[in-house]
């Protein structure tokens, strides 16, 4: 009995070694495969090489629809060398003659966004600022001379058009104009343009706020904050939404080294729209203006002038026959609200009355002397800036 024991308990272990080798080197005897072998890494790359699931996020379709209408824009200005110390120097001219003032030129890149059917481009001002000669590369690869329509130079703006020649426009499309309205904190937004001259780029990002202002950038702000990468060539370039409708016009960056450090900022498209649609229509902006300078209401000041708050703005200055001096505007008055809208700083005071017609007026409250005045004061026209292109 012990002998046959012995022998049961030996065949086991043999038998129990024999299958734990099958099982081990072998596991397809027994219809499982191993988590990791060639087998799985085949069906892996069967999966990513297939069609995206349905999971899978990808703007293309906006990019398509953009890409046509963002232009490339080239650049160029003669600007005189300075003239050598003894060229006006008679002695100097009888030896050496009258040398014509030695020319050369400089260039510049950005971006712009085809509007119109008709030719028409908006861009900022700062990339065709002070150019001569303009040219637009579009995305057939053809170049067109283009000329200025008008510019704003205080919010930024400009507007181009494709001169045609001798042959007329290849087809071009026109961006699809996006809505405020639709645009909140942490909606995904596409930059295109042509950074660096590298050529046209896409780049992604986010919303990361909105109405920035007080950058010191433009007279008139109210900026879209992006961490989409905008480079110096994007200026004037489109941001556009998931759906490929422009939302933006790339203006600025944030940045100490000159490249992109995550903060970039953009027109917004409703400023863009309504400032292009003047131009086009008359050549230049209307803005209403009074000629005051003003300065922020800082606790110390409210006490001096014994204020109830730190609302509204203090008058610093008074334009002699501007439109706030014939209103009998003082320096030191504090400017409390207009037309009974409470007037929050000097930025929103200046957007107020730029926005209103001139000839209109409007009713300013005032505190003076520790009282309150209701003064009519007639709007005037702002003077354009010297930078104006026309």
């Amino acid at each position: 009995m012990r002998k046959l024991w012995l022998i049961f308990t030996q065949t086991l272990t043999v038998s129990l070694a024999i299958l734990f080798a099958i099982k081990t080197f072998l596991p397809e005897w027994f219809g499982k495969k191993t988590t990791a072998g060639p087998d799985v890494v085949a069906v892996r790359e069967s999966n990513a090489s297939g069609p995206p699931s349905a999971a899978a996020v990808s703007y293309r379709d906006a990019a398509r629809k953009a890409l046509p209408s963002v232009v490339h824009i080239f650049t160029s200005q003669k600007i005189r060398a300075p003239r050598h110390p003894l060229a006006d120097d008679p002695l100097f001219q009888y030896f050496f003659g009258m040398r014509p003032e030695p020319e050369r030129r400089t260039s510049g890149l950005g971006s712009g966004v085809i509007v119109s059917s008709s030719g028409y481009v908006l861009t900022n001002f700062h990339v065709v600022n002070a150019a001569d000669q303009i040219e637009v590369s579009l995305g057939d690869g053809s170049a067109r001379k283009a000329r200025i329509v008008g510019s704003d130079p205080e919010s930024d703006l400009a507007v181009l058009q494709i001169d045609p020649g001798n042959a007329p426009l290849p087809p071009m499309s026109a961006i699809t104009f996006g809505r405020m309205e639709d645009i909140s904190v942490g909606d995904v937004v596409l930059a295109i343009g042509n950074p660096f001259g590298v050529g046209q780029t896409v780049t992604l990002g986010i919303v990361s706020a909105l109405g920035r202002s007080h950058l010191g950038i433009n007279t008139f702000e109210n900026f879209i904050q992006t961490d989409a990468a905008i480079n110096p060539g994007n200026s004037g370039g489109a941001l556009i939404d998931s759906r490929g409708n422009l939302v933006g016009i790339n203006t600025a960056i944030y940045s100490r080294s000159g490249g992109s450090l995550g903060i970039g900022f953009a027109i917004p498209v409703s400023t863009a729209r309504s400032i292009m649609e003047e131009i086009i229509r008359t050549g230049s902006v209307t803005r209403g203006w009074i000629g005051v300078e003003t300065q922020e209401i800082t606790p110390k000041l409210a006490e001096s002038f014994d204020l109830p708050d730190t609302g509204g703005v203090l008058i610093s200055g008074v334009r002699r026959g501007s439109p706030a001096d014939a209103g009998d505007i003082r320096p030191g008055d504090a400017l409390l609200s207009i037309d009974g809208r409470a007037v929050k700083d000097s930025r929103d005071m200046l957007d107020t009355i730029a926005a209103q017609k001139p000839g209109s007026i409007l009713r300013f409250k005032i505190w003076r002397e520790r009282k309150v005045h209701d003064i009519p004061v007639r709007i005037g026209k702002r003077p354009p800036t010297r930078r104006q292109l026309n």
